[in-house]
């Protein structure tokens, strides 16, 4: 069984986020690397080290660009046209200059001692590459038939690489209709550049690395006003990621802050990774990562991800019907069980009872789902003589479980495994132990063993 990822994004996501936050939830750097200097594209390395984001250490991703290839994205002046300053702390602004500049040196003089997929010192990676078919220039576009060309070389299993080709194509389907083109005419910038690539192939490797299987992201929260791009200036959300909003349904608070705080790349990851927005009622934390952004707003960017684990205990409602029966026979209520169960009831059970004038009698009640409510109240009113059934919805906890068939020295047998915490129950199905008793002649109790032991044993 994989891991479920929990993505807290109340400062928005972009892709460099993600991967910083994956990579401080434990994922393998030397994957990572692997991959990412497998990419054929030049004109880029990789950073990766510590900051601190309000006070708070985040591990820090980094994509650097040659003077060809940069396009601005962490630049606040280009992107809004004022200092960084006008939305960030000056004194704390200057201190996370300073610790960058504290994190380069490092890097360069290799120093540092690292220890096992942590984020604990600074690395600096070059990576060394060769770009055979694409022509690189400050206006090099790719478009979605590139993209997987670029995808098929690089070093990563077939699940990443089809996460990363899934990631791409929701960005071109948004930007496609950003543009009222056909997804194969689109050449864009923001999927094209090298530092988005880097960003997905790295977040694809990451997640596989994890084995993460499930993904809850309850909402994403975006900020106002306007960005600058290679398009001009354009609304936030942009519409890219206002597509892919509404394309997946994904859920998004506007908050009174002005910035862009969702990319069109960090949209397209949660778009593509997403498995449900609701968080388990009971959960526990195994780890926790802390991604940094590169820009500065009011609201530190920090992308927090938790591995969770689900309380063994599930939560729903179930239906009991009751009704008082005070002149049946008991073969007739012993056949009324019968046919109560044959549609479907979860349990039946009668209750002696004294009803009113002291008169003896039976209490029937009937456990069942809110589906199967009409027609076993049916039977009860053809079956019985009552008149009236009593009807209650209640909540209920029960735990996680499922049906396994074990093969025994006597033949094959039914049995429920019921799991809390670390611990597994195991419950061999009445009928199995009844016809291996008729088959062996081993008392109920016996049988019973021998088929718990057995489902041990496997």
């Amino acid at each position: 069984m994989g891991n479920t990822l929990y993505l807290e994004c109340t400062a928005g996501i972009s892709g460099d986020m993600t991967v910083a936050a994956l990579l401080d939830l434990g994922a393998d750097r030397d994957v990572l690397m692997k991959a990412l200097n497998s990419i054929p594209a030049k004109g880029f390395s990789v950073e990766i080290g510590r900051v601190k984001k309000a006070g708070i250490d985040c591990c820090d991703f980094r994509v650097l660009l040659d003077g060809q290839h940069e396009n601005h994205d962490h630049d606040m002046e280009y992107l809004h046209g004022h200092c960084e300053e006008h939305h960030h702390d000056g004194e704390e602004l200057q201190k996370e200059h300073q610790h960058r500049e504290e994190v380069q040196v490092n890097c360069h003089n290799h120093e540092e001692v690292q220890g096992e997929n942590s984020c604990s010192a600074a690395q600096h990676f070059h990576a060394h590459m060769h770009d055979h078919t694409h022509a690189q220039g400050p206006h090099a576009h790719r478009g979605i038939q590139e993209i997987k060309q670029i995808l098929a070389q690089c070093s990563m299993t077939k699940n990443a690489g089809n996460l990363a080709e899934r990631i791409f194509r929701i960005l071109a389907e948004a930007e496609a209709k950003a543009h009222n083109v056909p997804i194969e005419q689109v050449h864009f910038h923001e999927v094209g550049a090298i530092d988005s690539i880097v960003d997905i192939v790295a977040v694809a490797v990451c997640l596989d690395n994890l084995e993460i299987d499930r993904v809850i992201v309850p909402k994403l929260c975006e900020g106002t006003g306007t960005v600058r791009c290679q398009h001009g200036i354009l609304p936030v959300p942009v519409p890219a990621v206002a597509n892919i909003l509404k394309t997946h349904a994904l859920k998004v608070e506007i908050m009174n802050i002005q910035g862009e705080f969702v990319t069109p790349t960090g949209a397209a990851i949660v778009a593509a990774i997403r498995t449900g927005d609701q968080l388990p009622r009971e959960f526990s934390i195994k780890e926790i990562g802390m991604g940094a952004g590169k820009r500065n707003y009011e609201r530190p960017s920090i992308l927090r991800a938790m591995l969770i684990e689900e309380d063994f205990k599930e939560k729903d409602s179930i239906y009991k019907l009751e009704s008082n029966v005070d002149d049946c026979t008991g073969e007739a209520l012993g056949y009324v069980m019968e046919r109560l169960f044959e549609a479907g009831a979860r349990d039946v059970h009668y209750t002696p009872v004294f009803m009113k004038k002291n008169r003896p009698a039976w209490q029937l009640n009937v456990i069942c789902g809110k589906e199967d409510i009409q027609k076993l109240e049916q039977i009860i009113f053809q079956e019985t003589t009552t008149i009236g059934i009593r009807r209650m919805e209640m909540e209920r906890t029960v735990l996680t479980r499922e049906m396994e068939t074990v093969q025994t020295p006597y033949g094959q047998a039914a049995v429920k495994k019921c799991r809390i915490g670390q611990q597994t129950r195991l419950y061999p199905e009445y009928n199995s132990v009844k016809e291996i008793c008729k088959q062996s002649g081993l008392s109920f109790q016996e049988a019973y063993q021998m088929i718990v032991a057995c489902c041990r044993e496997r």
